[in-house]
């Protein structure tokens, strides 16, 4: 991934948290996603949220697989420590790094794709395992780094770029989620600042595995729910020809609505997608009651943004398996490896 460094100017009236560090100590390089793309939005988000939190930046550990939404954490926090995994694996090296050092504060970001296809079977595990860590899916239906094939979260009726429709039914991570037992499931729209970054800052101080579903629109492959227009179609009829490698710029959608209202979000291709954040009144800790609502807005074709389901009595993964409060890449060799005898007692318990 390439990786551009940000000039080192700081505006000394930016305001500093209680470390005495400014939001700018917490982003990274220059982002080289196509301009517009939500998930420099999310990017942005993550930035303050831990500016807000006071987080030490080498307090954090952050993970990827492989796609646009992968190549997202050099944009932030770049003094932390940081691990490009391959394609859908991020969370086995996230449960790896959480069982040798319980110490950091781990974010993972991922795709649909990533996550929801070769990634799914090691998703649902991190999930049943309730490793303690922040899980974003960047979702934006497609493919972005191979020109836009649907991913597993493309709608029904949705259209790629070269117009054919995709008839498979999504996977919808937060119904997902809380089918498997995650207690922490959020999700939330990349242009609305305002509910990302608190519900990334929960889902940071979450104490087991929290999942934010952002959806996040791909300007150039802009594939979504009710879409009736693909961004090549938009392109052919409402702009001049040009080049198909060419990414024109487009500014960032962004959106601002109350608790209990729908909104419908124009897209950059012109399609629309209707965004409702939950009731004030809504339930959260109800498992079967999140479910049944998200079911119940996925067939009027909106998508529920805001706070799912919480459980926070569930243990995370150290308190299950009765760990170390000592992280293991601290303990002495001695102690983590009992010697040969040991070895010799536990085989025989298999003889």
């Amino acid at each position: 991934m390439s990786y551009i460094a940000k000039p080192k100017v700081t505006h000394p009236g930016l305001p500093r948290n209680e470390l005495g560090l400014t939001v700018r100590d917490y982003e990274g390089g220059m982002s080289t996603l196509c301009a517009g793309c939500g998930h420099d939005s999310v990017t942005s988000a993550i930035v303050q949220a831990a500016f807000e939190l006071n987080l030490p930046p080498h307090k954090m550990a952050k993970l990827s697989g492989i796609g646009c939404s992968s190549k997202t954490p050099a944009y932030f926090l770049s003094q932390s420590h940081g691990f490009n995994s391959v394609h859908g694996r991020m969370p086995s090296v996230a449960t790896g790094a959480n069982a040798a050092n319980r110490g950091l504060v781990y974010v993972g970001v991922s795709g649909d794709g990533d996550s929801l296809s070769i990634g799914l079977g090691q998703f649902a595990h991190a999930i049943r395992r309730n490793v303690n860590m922040l899980y974003i899916i960047e979702n934006n239906g497609v493919y972005g780094l191979t020109k836009g094939q649907f991913s597993a979260s493309a709608d029904v009726g949705s259209k790629a770029k070269k117009g054919e429709e995709n008839l498979q039914p999504p996977i919808d991570p937060c119904q997902m989620a809380i089918a498997l037992g995650c207690g922490f499931v959020a999700r939330s729209f990349s242009g609305d600042k305002q509910q990302l970054v608190p519900l990334l800052e929960a889902g940071i101080r979450h104490n087991g595995f929290a999942l934010i579903d952002v959806i996040s629109p791909c300007v150039t492959f802009n594939d979504h729910e009710g879409s009736t227009k693909s961004y090549h179609f938009t392109r052919e009829h409402y702009h001049p020809a040009i080049h198909a490698d060419y990414i024109p710029p487009a500014a960032e959608i962004r959106a601002k609505y109350d608790e209990g209202c729908a909104m419908p979000v124009t897209l950059h291709d012109g399609s629309q997608i209707v965004l409702r954040k939950v009731d004030p009144d809504y339930d959260p800790t109800d498992r079967a009651a999140a479910i049944a609502h998200l079911e119940q807005l996925s067939a009027a074709r909106e998508i529920v943004t805001g706070l799912l389901y919480i459980d926070e009595s569930k243990p995370e993964m150290h308190e299950l398996n009765k760990t170390t409060e000592t992280a293991l890449n601290k303990l002495p060799f001695e102690r983590l490896c009992p010697g040969r005898d040991a070895l010799r007692s536990l085989q025989q318990r298999f003889r």
